[in-house]
């Protein structure tokens, strides 16, 4: 017994240095003297001096950052309307196919999403003459079509586990369905709403072959400029934008987990 969990701790320690080890290294480099990413020259932090000072970063990164924005409010807004039809309104005839519907982006291959968005978009051109030129709009609206399907999945799980009888007792007591809405179900469902939303975020924020598919000139996110200039090779620069994205990313991640422990604790008291 003994061996076995030693043998299972051996091969639970490789998996996570495969998996960070990597992740390390880019963040040791990004503080390189060197331009060459793999020769160490010593310790510096001008790279994250030239990174600020790359417009092309910049300009990309604000696109990206409304982009996941918007694209994360407007999911969870779709997610949380889908999700009460599905989970409320438990008969009517096209229930199947609405739900085959939410849950297909989810198995979906982007490549297929990004292709029929596109040609979504040159319909709507030709006949109703928008969007006239594709952009920032255009990849909201993309990246709304998958990250509601995540989001939808998370707020559909937590209406099925929420006790109805609560919103009955609000009824009962005289108040308006909206306002039981508002005042009982929204606080009760709002941890769902959150992480749907920040899966959301970061799914926006990720992506890089829908967003190829649908944008326009000028309307450039982060991944696409990473790709670009990756293919033309590593720059410092890069490692210390990656360095950046992993740190802010372990921040929420550390400040997510301490809010779902203060709630927990809070909800046992």
């Amino acid at each position: 017994m003994k061996r076995r969990s030693r043998s299972l701790m051996i091969f639970g320690v490789l998996g996570f240095v495969f998996l960070y080890a990597p992740i390390l290294s880019l963040v040791v480099f990004s503080f390189n003297e060197s331009r060459l990413v793999t020769v160490w020259g010593g310790f510096s932090t001008k790279w994250y001096g030239e990174l600020f000072r790359d417009p092309q970063i910049l300009d990309a990164a604000w696109v990206s950052l409304r982009v996941a924005l918007a694209s994360a409010t407007l999911s969870v807004v779709i997610g949380t309307v889908a999700s009460f039809v599905l989970v409320r309104f438990r008969r009517f005839r096209t229930k199947t196919l609405l739900s085959m519907m939410i849950t297909a982006p989810l198995v979906m291959p982007e490549v297929i999403i990004g292709l029929a968005l596109l040609l979504m978009f040159v319909a709507m051109e030709s006949i109703l003459g928008w969007p006239g030129q594709r952009g920032i709009m255009t990849i909201i609206i993309a990246h709304s079509t998958f990250g509601a399907a995540y989001a939808a999945v998370i707020i559909q799980s937590r209406l099925v586990d929420m006790d109805l009888s609560i919103e009955e007792a609000a009824l009962d007591l005289g108040a308006h369905p909206v306002r039981v809405f508002f005042d009982v179900t929204l606080p009760v469902i709002a941890p769902a709403l959150m992480s749907g939303w920040l899966l959301a975020f970061t799914l926006s924020l990720d992506d890089l072959v829908v967003a190829s598919f649908v944008s326009g000139p000028g309307a450039s996110t982060l991944p696409m400029v990473i790709f670009s200039k990756v293919r033309l090779g590593v720059s410092p620069d890069v490692n210390a934008l990656a360095a950046i994205i992993i740190g802010v990313a372990s921040i929420g991640i550390i400040v997510a987990a301490l809010q779902v422990s203060r709630s927990k604790k809070m909800s046992q008291n």
